[in-house]
């Protein structure tokens, strides 16, 4: 059963910046601790040197969605020392256009209407665009795909934040049949709290599947030296993707991908083709494949859940890829004998 609205909000907040220059956090309801204090000061662009206002951001840290709406101050009696201020939420629930929608009311003089009914988490979930990224990445995209399937982590990099945002909240619909959004960190900076956070995300008693994939985000072109975080590298202004060597056996592409990739880019390309269809087309073809994985299971040893039948994929004599692929899938669902 979905929460109440009022409890999915967590606490908001108030950073102003004085014609000095200083970015302070004024107020906040009911609390909010030094440290989300201190990462929220650094998300919100108030102490960006660069001076660049960025009007609405979202990200998550340590499982706590935050959305910030930044505002330039025109002219206000009652402001006279302020430049700029930021309205902070922190929330539990991944819906961008639900706390962007509320916290322009909130920075608002006039009074607004805002009905949370009308920003449901599905809606939220199909707001990106599929075909953007496939028109950018075309049979490439298969790479992000399988990355995501077996459950990998995904760094992906762009000087702009809207742009990385825009493009990673969109790839957790390429997997759909899980519709889960809390893979998904699209704005982190290389800063030792928050990668410890980060890599928190992956369960090390399943390190050597990295059974707790992310996508995280980054506007600092240096992440790409930090190997450490990523299996799949995405540097979004070249168009390029980068596979790590650590998982290039794991990610071995076969005639299976090339299928799926096929697939991707056909329905992508069809002009007759909403966002979400093309979604609902790439879901299908993952109930087919995950359709095949399960008939090669069997329950054993009193367990419940269903475990792969290594012999069974064997005697399958798929494409050595496939088999590849489907054993590595087994693990990223947990369907292997530990």
């Amino acid at each position: 059963m979905a929460e109440p609205e009022a409890q999915l909000l967590r606490a908001v907040g108030l950073i102003e910046k004085d014609t000095n220059g200083d970015a302070l956090w004024v107020w906040c309801y009911p609390s909010v601790t030094a440290e989300l204090r201190t990462l929220l000061l650094r998300k919100c662009c108030l102490t960006d040197e660069n001076k660049l206002l960025h009007t609405f951001v979202f990200g998550q840290y340590k499982r706590s969605w935050f959305y910030i709406t930044t505002v330039e101050v025109q002219d206000s009696p009652a402001l006279k020392k302020v430049t700029h201020f930021s309205i902070v939420l922190t929330a539990k629930d991944f819906n961008p256009e639900k706390y962007a929608a509320f916290t322009r009311i909130l920075c608002s003089e006039e009074n607004g209407s805002f009905l949370s009914k009308d920003f449901d988490a599905r809606k939220a979930y199909l707001a990106g665009s599929i075909k953007d990224v496939v028109s950018q990445f075309g049979m490439e995209t298969v790479i992000l795909y399988t990355a995501l399937m077996l459950k990998k982590r995904i760094v992906v990099y762009h000087p702009r934040i809207e742009a990385i945002q825009e493009f990673t909240r969109t790839l957790p619909a390429l997997v759909w049949h899980r519709q889960d959004w809390s893979i998904l960190h699209s704005y982190v900076h290389l800063n030792e709290e928050e990668l410890e956070a980060l890599k928190a995300c992956t369960d090390p008693n399943l390190a050597q599947f990295r059974a707790l994939g992310y996508i995280a985000g980054f506007t600092d072109s240096e992440v790409s030296s930090r190997s450490d975080l990523y299996d799949v590298y995405v540097n979004l202004a070249d168009s390029e993707i980068t596979i790590s060597p650590v998982v290039k056996e794991a990610m071995t592409m076969g005639k299976l991908h090339k299928e799926i990739g096929q697939l991707i880019v056909q329905s992508a390309e069809d002009p007759d083709k909403s966002d979400s269809q093309v979604i609902k087309d790439i879901s299908l073809k993952t109930k087919e494949i995950l359709a095949t994985l399960t008939s090669l299971t069997e329950v054993s040893d009193g367990n419940e859940k269903p475990t792969l039948n290594t012999e069974a994929l064997k005697q399958k004599r798929f494409p050595p890829a496939t088999e590849n692929f489907l054993f590595h899938l087994a693990a990223a669902e947990q369907m292997l004998k530990i």
